[in-house]
Formats: C-alpha cells, sequence, structure tokens
C-alpha cells in the first residue's frame, strides 16, 4: 500500500511529473552536492519527455527553483517567478552559501535525441569544476505524481509501507482485508496509516487536503485573464462561475445543471494548475481537477455530506489510486493521458461511493468503471502546455466519475471485469502506445492544432 500522504501532496502546477518531481529531484541534488566551494557551475540534462515540453511544462523553473532549495510545497506561487528571473538574471545560484556559476539558458540542456534507458522522464544533474571536470553527478526518474527516484534505483524501488496490519497489494487483496478485518475500505487505509503515525495526524493532514482542494476551487473561480504560454487560453471558470449563479436564480433549470456545476469546478482547478497556482496532486498536477470538483459535488448537492464522509472519500481514494501506482503507471509519459485523469477518475468514483455508503464490492465496481472508459487515453497537450485538452478532460474525468459511482451503486457489486484486470490492461495499453502520444506533444491534438 502507498501512503496517503505520498499520494496527495500540495505542489504548484503545472505538472506533478514534470514540475514537482524535477524541483525535488533538483534540490536532493543540491542539497547532497559535497563541497560547494569546490564547484564552479551546474549544468542539467533533460530527457525525453521533460526535453520535449520543458518550457510548456515549467520543468526549466522548476529545476531553477529546486536547486535554489524551494519545495513544492512551500514555495508561494507568487514568490516563484521573482526567484526564478533573479537567478536567471544574475546567472548563479547560491547553495549552502557558496555562490555558484548557472546560466538557465546554456545550463539547462533539451537532449531530445538521447532515449532514456529507464524511463521517458530522465534528467541528469552535473557539478562541474573550473576545468569542465564532472565533481558530482546524479540522475533522476520522474516517474509521476512527483515521485522521483534515482534512474540506477528505479527497476527495483518499492513503494510498501512497513508493518501494515491489512497490507495489500491488488484489488482482489484490498477486498479480502476488508472482508477478514470487517472494515470499509476507508477503515483500512486508515488502521494502516495508524501504524505509521497518530490518528490526529491523519486526520489533519486529510482537513488540510480537503482544505487546499476548496481553496484551489475558490481561487480560480475569481481569476480572469489569459493563461501563461504563447496559446493565449483565457480563463473561463470565471464567467462560467457567474452565469451558473444567474441561471440558479431562474424558475426553471435544466435538469443536468449540477454537471454544470461539476465541470466547472474542474475547469476553476485546472486553471491555477496550468496558471502555476498551488494544487493538490490527485494522483498527479495534469488530473488535479477531477478528484477535487467531485469532493466538491459531494459537498454542495449531496444531503448526506459530512467532514467525515469527505474523510472517507480520500481515504478510499488513496487505496485505488496506490493500486494504479503499484501495479501500472500514473506518469503520461510511461502510459499517456489513462494514466493520470483515468486514474484520477477511478480515484474520484471509489471515493464517491464510500463517502455515499457503498460496500467495498460497489466501491471497487465503482473504480473499475472509471477507468474502463478511459483506456488508451492518449497525452497529447497542445504546445506542451496543460491546457488543451488538458483542462476540460479534467471536467469530463470528474462527470464520468460521479457517473460511474452512480452505475456502480445501483447494482450489488457484482460485475465481469474486475479492476485488477483493468489495471493490467492499462499498463499494457501504455506499454503498447506510440511514445508520440505520452506528453511528447509530438502526436495526436498537438500536431493537428494549428497554433497560428
Amino acid at each position: 500500500m502507498i501512503s496517503l500522504f505520498d499520494l496527495f501532496k500540495i505542489g504548484i502546477g503545472p505538472s506533478s511529473s514534470h514540475t514537482v518531481g524535477p524541483m525535488r529531484a533538483a534540490r536532493r541534488f543540491a542539497a547532497h552536492i559535497g563541497n560547494p566551494g569546490e564547484i564552479h557551475r551546474i549544468r542539467v540534462t533533460l530527457y525525453g519527455s521533460l526535453a520535449w515540453t520543458a518550457q510548456g511544462h515549467a520543468t526549466d523553473k522548476a529545476v531553477i527553483l529546486g536547486l535554489a532549495g524551494e519545495t513544492p510545497e512551500g514555495i508561494d506561487p507568487d514568490d516563484a517567478d521573482n526567484i526564478v528571473h533573479s537567478i536567471t538574471s544574475h546567472r548563479q545560484l547560491t547553495i549552502d552559501g557558496q555562490t555558484v556559476a548557472f546560466d538557465p539558458a546554456t545550463d539547462i540542456v533539451l537532449d531530445r535525441e538521447t532515449r532514456p534507458p529507464v524511463h521517458p522522464n530522465t534528467l541528469q544533474f552535473e557539478a562541474l569544476g573550473n576545468d569542465g571536470s564532472v565533481i558530482a553527478k546524479a540522475r533522476f526518474c520522474s516517474v509521476g505524481g512527483g515521485f522521483i527516484v534515482p534512474e540506477e534505483a528505479t527497476e527495483t524501488a518499492t513503494y510498501t509501507q512497513p508493518d501494515m496490519p491489512h497490507d495489500f497489494t491488488s484489488g482482489q487483496e484490498l477486498l479480502d482485508r476488508t472482508r477478514e478485518s470487517k472494515l470499509s475500505i476507508a477503515g483500512v487505509v486508515m488502521a494502516n496509516e495508524s501504524a505509521l503515525r497518530p490518528r490526529a495526524e491523519i486526520d489533519a493532514y486529510l482537513d488540510r487536503i480537503i482544505d487546499t482542494m476548496m481553496a484551489c476551487i475558490e481561487r480560480g473561480l475569481t481569476q480572469r485573464g489569459t493563461l501563461p504560454g504563447r496559446l493565449h487560453v483565457r480563463r473561463r471558470a470565471a464567467a462560467l462561475h457567474e452565469r451558473l449563479q444567474e441561471s440558479a436564480l431562474r424558475n426553471q433549470r435544466p435538469a443536468h445543471e449540477v454537471m454544470d456545476w461539476v465541470s466547472l469546478f474542474a475547469i476553476a482547478v485546472n486553471e491555477e494548475n496550468a496558471s502555476g497556482g498551488r494544487v493538490i496532486t490527485a494522483p498527479t498536477n495534469g488530473a488535479a481537477g477531477v478528484i477535487p470538483a467531485v469532493l466538491r459535488y459531494y459537498r454542495d448537492f449531496c444531503p448526506e455530506a459530512s467532514r467525515q464522509g469527505m474523510r472517507d472519500f480520500l481515504l478510499t481514494a488513496a487505496a485505488i489510486g496506490g493500486l494504479f501506482k503499484l501495479n501500472a503507471s500514473i506518469s503520461g509519459a510511461e502510459v499517456g493521458c489513462q494514466g493520470e485523469v483515468g486514474v484520477a477518475s477511478s480515484m474520484a468514483a471509489a471515493g464517491l461511493a464510500a463517502a455515499l455508503g457503498a460496500n467495498p464490492l460497489q466501491i471497487e465496481n465503482a473504480a473499475e468503471i472509471g477507468m474502463e472508459h478511459h483506456l488508451g487515453m492518449t497525452c497529447d497537450p497542445v504546445a506542451g502546455l496543460v491546457q488543451i485538452p488538458c483542462i476540460e478532460r479534467n471536467a469530463f474525468g470528474a462527470v464520468k466519475a460521479i457517473n460511474a459511482a452512480s452505475l456502480a451503486m445501483h447494482g450489488d457489486g457484482a460485475h465481469h471485469v474486475s479492476l485488477d484486470q483493468v489495471i493490467r490492461t492499462m499498463a499494457e495499453t501504455g506499454r503498447d502506445m506510440s511514445h508520440r502520444y505520452k506528453e511528447t506533444s509530438l502526436g495526436g491534438l498537438a500536431v493537428n492544432f494549428p497554433e497560428c
């Protein structure tokens, strides 16, 4: 089981694998660089998907911030640009009190030719001496959801937490643990987390995640203007919000209006993500709007909603997200958008079903339905920006999640295709998918959309 503390992380947009992960990798390298007084210059090389979409996904900015010692959860998004501007203009870093030369224009190298041997999201850090010799070197893989792994450890890396009373690595094992323990899925996850830290700390973290998600929605509903990048995409959430508020005053309102609100919530979050705002990786930044939108739907439109229900939602979603992380991938660069929006929709479907009182079999069914109808979804961001089709795709993922939960709860939990089978299929589909459709912006909408 993967801890919910790892699956739900506070960070800045626009991408968990291209922004959050590289920032963490850069900070780790800078923190363990040795004696910075011996170092003349830092060089960073981005490979694969990171190189193809570096500017659009703000990977270059993330690397600069990480080398400066900033963290995704600690950086104020409003300060980030000033820090980057200062380092870029002075062409130097300060590491452990020592000044080191670093010119992002030349010292961040985009290698689009070399195919990284382990993972498409690979980045290399080198500390160089005065004579150009390499004093220190490290290579990391950003494997999705903000997770980073040293390249040499990627194949053997394990995410299983120690001493779990109800450990599970598959959907079937999760159902077995609920049956053996007489606990809900949320109860199983809480028992496991409680073996690692106090219950009060877990509840406080869940509440912090909930509050950050809701705050992100609220901020997104008020912001106007255009998103950064050469597409000049206009922010829509504020205007959509005004129109929905006006519509709410009418005597006759369309039956599908609630779905418009769900879409609005998701769009608000993903516009914040695209602008580099504070979001929750859930399980990634590119899919950051799905779970908050469905959670807000539960809070605002379900009469039985409660704070504990919102916690159970996240605990259950974490169980499902962990299974995808362990047995497939949550990286768009590895398996396409099915691993991001698809996984988020599956997590949200399970979480909503749990919050509404579904039994474990129905919850597993909801998660299976949520992913089944995202299988094969490509990752093809236009201009390398997490905007088109990413923002609207989150809205559709949220609506699908609610539909999946509803369908599952109208049944008794019995179904032909298991969650484990769908996870296996998603992994196989991702392996078979051309690299052009895996966050490189080399295929799909990214090449068929005229930018001028």
